[in-house]
């Protein structure tokens, strides 16, 4: 195609992927593969009518490039390819392509079969030439210890769109998402990092749109580097950089989650976007099928699988990370189904060469990297096996904890494990103690107030015959399914929510709350809400009572434990991850106030157990010595506490069987305590003088 005489263009660099400004105008570079040529298009800003098409005079290896004199910030542009017509996954002629290293797109992605079918150009946002320069800014970032961190996972929308104090024209945005009432709450819950689900750039997948849904998760993206148009009001990239700011100002860790697995062109005859149309073999990773066809690989089930292992995704992929960190200012990731970036290429190793690219980058390897660590792929559970100093979602957690406390059988061996960071799991002198990313609830799931509400799962919302979402939910419903005005079953309700999550902030690891726990929120019993763009899944934040005294009770309970060095981490003389020692001893005892031996962790109907932790004396910390009671059984249990050699008692911090801390009680005891079924109570030892 011709290039306007008005336009100068010269061959430029392969230096730099994407679109990056120079003394006297734009560099484009792009890799792609097994082309004829590669086409960049310029738009207007204003209508994204077309201007300009440029064939790119440069080619260095597979990186297509030149550099076109007169561009500024704020350019629009995309590219198509010409190749011959034996390419490998559908040709691309037809297909305008999102720059994968584009910073900014002029808009939200949305499916659009009739625009899409013939020339996709008009359903294609364009990306935008970026003066990274512009959006940096000094970045002072709040220093969380680890063992310190407790995390809040929230949605952009979702956390905001409710807030009636935050104008309309502003709510569901980035924004909005920082405003200072929502930082003020966050902030007196005692919550140190707040954990954003996807904010990169995505499409909904076509069959939610064809059903008049949408991905309200994100789950589904498009581009690794631009940040989603839809929590933009102006522009995208300043506000989010605004937003991590603010968080920052406030002394909170931001956390993103990202989606490195798969990207939103799906599988053999889904959409070409991006990635496909540059190159699909070095994008994709591929597999014979018995037929001995070749065929997406689809470890994420979402169609595709991303080659993480090839040299240009790796590439890229740390390149997304950088400009994350770098540019926005985000303090760390959680890798949405991590085994796919340590499959290298087909098959999981600690070793892969992303992994240990990520651990060396200077930029990188101060984040906070949370692994969720499986996908349905071959060998996909991989819990426990991610370098340090990863730390990893832990499912045995959430499934033992919800398993205890809904009384089921043979569960506190298992429970005990878990409350002490699961060690066998995460070894003693191989990973820090803070590695267990403990949870009771996560986003793909029962809200904490369903859990305790329903006995199965209601998405029939979601339109797919409530088949999709979770059947092993470890959940109950104590009586009548979903909401009843029955005060007995709302009490016990209420009685298993604080020990769900005193258990999950009273544990060893990192404590993540899903946000709006607090709350109480409800889903409905829908545990896959992930089409839901309404008040299935926004946060309500009008309370009554009930959900205040939960919302109170939340706050003591993290500033128990944020008030303790025991609490929030033990520190063990056979640990040698590290040299500091906090730790005497741990026991655990029977009821009876008997230790606790082999036989007694295995019988099955066995559901009390105490835990004792005694500090070491120290001459620049407070002695500290806990007891934590466990009854998990319907029925009252008498603990006899352990006795201490000075005089003194135990006084009790913390009891769930009162609904609300003004009505538990201030006591002092000496050994004796009757311990309600159901419930949890926390002491401390008061020596007297």
């Amino acid at each position: 195609m011709a290039v306007k005489s008005s336009v100068q263009v010269n061959v430029g660099h392969a230096r730099q992927l994407g679109a990056n400004l120079t003394d006297t105008g734009c560099n484009f570079a792009v890799f792609c593969t097994n082309a004829d040529a590669v086409i960049l298009c310029l738009y207007r800003a204003d209508t994204e009518e077309l201007i300009n098409e440029i064939s790119l005079p440069g080619k260095t290896g597979d990186i297509w490039h030149g550099e076109v004199a007169g561009i500024v910030a704020g350019q629009f542009y995309a590219y198509r390819v010409e190749r011959g017509a034996n390419e490998l996954h559908g040709g691309s002629a037809n297909k305008l392509l999102i720059d994968p290293y584009a910073k900014k797109l002029s808009r939200a992605i949305v499916w659009n079969a009739r625009q899409y079918t013939y020339d996709s150009q008009f359903m294609i946002p364009k990306a935008v030439v970026v003066d990274e320069a512009s959006y940096r800014r000094t970045i002072t970032r709040p220093f969380i210890p680890s063992h310190q961190r407790i995390i809040y996972e929230a949605h952009i929308k979702g956390i905001s769109q409710l807030r009636g104090d935050i104008p309309e024209f502003e709510r569901g945005s980035y924004i909005a998402a920082c405003h200072p009432s929502i930082i003020e709450h966050l902030k007196a819950l005692g919550v140190t990092s707040i954990q954003f689900m996807p904010l990169a750039s995505f499409m909904p997948e076509p069959y939610c749109v064809e059903k008049g849904l949408t991905n309200y998760w994100g789950y589904n993206p498009v581009n690794f580097f631009a940040p989603e148009p839809r929590y933009g009001r102006q522009d995208a990239l300043n506000e989010v950089c605004q937003m991590v700011d603010a968080y920052h100002a406030a002394g909170i860790e931001v956390i993103v989650d990202v989606v490195f697995n798969h990207t939103a062109e799906g599988g053999e005859g889904g959409s070409m976007l991006s990635f496909k149309g540059f190159s699909s073999e070095q994008s994709y990773l591929f597999e014979q099928t018995k037929q001995g066809e070749v065929a997406f690989s689809n470890h994420s089930g979402c169609g595709n699988t991303v080659n993480s292992a090839s040299a240009v995704m790796t590439r890229m992929i740390m390149d997304a990370m950088r400009f994350w960190v770098d540019v926005i200012g985000v303090d760390g990731f959680r890798f949405d189904l991590a085994a796919c970036l340590g499959r290298d290429p087909h098959h999981f190793t600690p070793n892969a060469g992303l992994l240990r690219a990520i651990n060396q980058d200077p930029v990188l390897q101060n984040c906070v990297l949370i692994a969720e660590p499986w996908d349905i792929g071959p060998d996909g559970y991989q819990l426990g096996n991610f370098p340090p100093p990863w730390l990893e979602v832990n499912d045995k957690f959430r499934d033992t904890v919800r398993a205890f406390w809904r009384g089921d059988d043979g569960q506190t061996a298992d429970f005990a494990t878990r409350l002490m960071g699961s060690r066998d799991v995460f070894a003693k002198g191989v990973r820090q103690p803070n590695t267990s990313v403990n949870n009771v609830t996560y986003h793909d799931g029962f809200t904490l107030h369903d859990l305790v509400s329903y006995a199965k799962r209601h998405n029939e919302a979601n339109e797919e015959s409530n088949k999709d979402g979770h059947g092993h939910n470890l959940s109950a419903n104590y009586g009548e399914e979903g909401e009843t005005t029955n005060e007995k079953i709302l009490s016990l309700r209420e009685r298993q929510k604080r020990n769900l999550f005193a258990t999950l902030i009273l544990a060893q690891g990192t404590p993540h709350i899903l946000g709006g726990d607090e709350l109480s929120r409800t889903q409905k019993g829908n545990n896959n809400a992930y089409c839901q763009d309404n008040e299935i899944s926004w946060v309500n934040w009008d309370l009554n009572k009930r959900k205040q005294d939960f919302f109170n009770f939340c706050q003591y309970v993290i500033k128990l434990r944020q008030q303790s060095d025991l609490l929030s981490q033990v520190l063990m003389k056979d640990d040698s991850f590290q040299q500091s020692v906090n730790v005497a001893s741990i026991n655990w005892y029977k009821p009876d106030g008997s230790d606790k031996v082999s036989a007694d962790w295995q019988a099955t109907h066995n559901k009390a157990f105490g835990l004792e932790i005694i500090g070491e004396k120290s001459t620049d910390k407070p002695y500290e010595h806990w007891f934590i009671g466990f009854n998990a059984s319907d029925n009252d249990v008498r603990f006899n506490l352990p006795i201490e050699k000075k005089k003194g008692g135990w006084m009790l911090h913390l009891d769930t069987r009162y609904c609300t801390l003004a009505e538990q009680p201030r006591i002092c005891i000496q050994r004796a305590f009757l311990q309600a079924g159901k419930s949890l109570a926390v002491f401390s030892w008061h020596a007297s003088t």
